[in-house]
């Protein structure tokens, strides 16, 4: 029985063999020869190369944009205006200018005091000669309304020049 089983395995597997030796590609041929046709592709030419044109950097020579100009004349000049950088700080000169406001003004033995508010919300009674703001600025009149204030603020690199300035009341 195990003879005719094996034969009976042999034929089958012979027959499948024979059946797959018999396969068609002629419509897998013919796709991949037909499959170019038609198919003409155009590449663009090269741009053409322009000639390089040579630029000679020559603003060396020329002053700096950044660096404020001033006349020859005008630098050789020491006009003596300088802040005292030695002095002692007072407490208003922490603030810039403009968030100090006046809020009103004291008289006592025919002197004025003005009363000035820092951002902080804290009260100053100040009297000319008192410094205040950012700039060095120093009181210079205090009358019922205003408080007149001279800045010294730097010009350029290292020239100082004075900068009137005023705080009025505040209503």
């Amino acid at each position: 029985m195990k003879k005719n089983i094996n034969r009976l395995l042999i034929w089958v597997f012979s027959l499948m063999m024979f059946a797959c030796s018999e396969v068609d590609y002629s419509d897998l041929e013919t796709f991949v020869n037909n499959s170019g046709n038609g198919l003409r592709g155009q590449v663009d030419p090269l741009p053409e190369v322009k000639q390089y044109q040579f630029f000679t950097y020559s603003a060396f020579d020329m002053s700096n944009p950044f660096v404020p100009r001033k006349n020859e004349q005008a630098q050789n000049v020491d006009n003596g205006i300088q802040p005292d950088l030695n002095r002692r700080k007072e407490a208003l000169e922490t603030f810039p200018l403009e968030s100090l406001a006046m809020v009103g003004s004291l008289e006592k033995d025919e002197a004025i005091f003005a009363l000035i508010k820092s951002p902080e919300g804290t009260l100053h009674r100040v009297k000319a000669g008192n410094y205040l703001g950012q700039d060095f600025g120093k009181i210079n009149e205090i009358s019922e309304s205003e408080v007149k204030v001279i800045e010294i603020v730097q010009d350029g690199v290292s020239e100082w020049m004075e900068r009137a300035n005023t705080l009025m009341l505040d209503d």
